[in-house]
């Protein structure tokens, strides 16, 4: 296929966007979630397709070992917003889905959520990765793929991820949002990269109390064992090599999944310079996370 021309940034009702992401806003917006739809949310680059994996085995991977062989990932676990010409869009993949739950990802800050999740008290999984890693992540992702806007250099690519001129606007908006969010709605599972880095298998043990899913040890160690990084990095059905708008020439798409990975890319000055910055806009002081383990 021929390759989509990188998109350009605009102000959309407050936030950072490209077009690929608002072409099919009202579709998307106008979304019918059902009751046992799982929502999971991200900021870009947080897990996301982690998370995803680990949904889809603790749900189907003893009931359905050929779709973990032969359907990848992305459509396994549809991207509602994302619309694409000459791919189907994520919100219409999602109405297709005929697995019981659904699950469905999305990037959108709170804010953006169609209503229907709400609505239908859907559970949601939340993952937030912290700021530095993720702009490390975000930074290579965007130079492999082709519907994200040319990052320029890191130093460049830093300065605007801390003014959150971002596809999906600012970390600190999106992360904290979110936050806030769990103390109103009950059926939002806060999840952090660095406790799944550190212990998945206690994490797993959290989701399956929120979800209701009465696993049992050996189905446990075996979603644990099949998510490792290196595991999925060599998986094709989650590893996003089949994918053709991404360059993994240029960098893959799972490329490292450690935490820390930041101290390889910042200075010392912009350490410095982010920390200052990340201390005047983190204003929630319940909200902290791990830069190291």
């Amino acid at each position: 296929m021929d390759l989509p021309p990188r998109p350009t940034l605009f102000d959309f009702h407050g936030v950072s966007m490209t077009k690929y992401f608002t072409d099919n806003w009202d579709n998307v917006q106008n979304f019918k979630a059902r009751p046992d739809d799982i929502l999971i949310a991200t900021y870009p680059k947080s897990g996301t397709t982690w998370v995803s994996y680990i949904l889809d085995l603790m749900h189907f991977g003893d009931k359905c070992s050929d779709r973990e062989t032969s359907i990848p990932i992305y459509l396994r676990v549809p991207f509602l917003e994302i619309c694409v010409p000459s791919l189907e869009s994520g919100k219409d993949l999602a109405d297709k889905l005929t697995t019981t739950p659904r699950l469905i990802k999305t990037h959108l800050p709170v804010q953006f959520v169609p209503k229907s999740f709400w609505e239908n008290n859907c559970r949601i999984i939340y993952v937030a990765r912290n700021a530095k890693d993720t702009a490390v992540s975000y930074f290579h992702f965007d130079r492999m793929n082709h519907v994200q806007p040319e990052p320029g250099d890191w130093s460049n690519f830093l300065q605007k991820f801390m003014q959150g001129k971002m596809v999906f606007g600012s970390w600190y908006d999106h992360v904290t949002g979110w936050w806030e969010k769990k103390e109103t709605y009950s059926k939002l599972h806060y999840m952090f990269y660095e406790d799944l880095t550190e212990d998945s298998g206690r994490e797993i043990d959290r989701l399956c109390t929120f979800l209701g899913l009465p696993l049992s040890a050996a189905a446990k160690e075996a979603v644990r064992t099949g998510v490792t990084f290196d595991s999925m990095k060599q998986n094709t059905m989650t590893n996003y090599s089949t994918i053709l708008i991404m360059n993994h020439n240029v960098s893959p798409f799972m490329r490292k999944g450690k935490v820390g990975d930041w101290k390889n890319h910042f200075t010392v000055s912009q350490n410095e310079c982010f920390d200052e910055d990340y201390n005047k806009k983190m204003k929630n002081p319940t909200l902290k996370i791990r830069t190291e383990l």
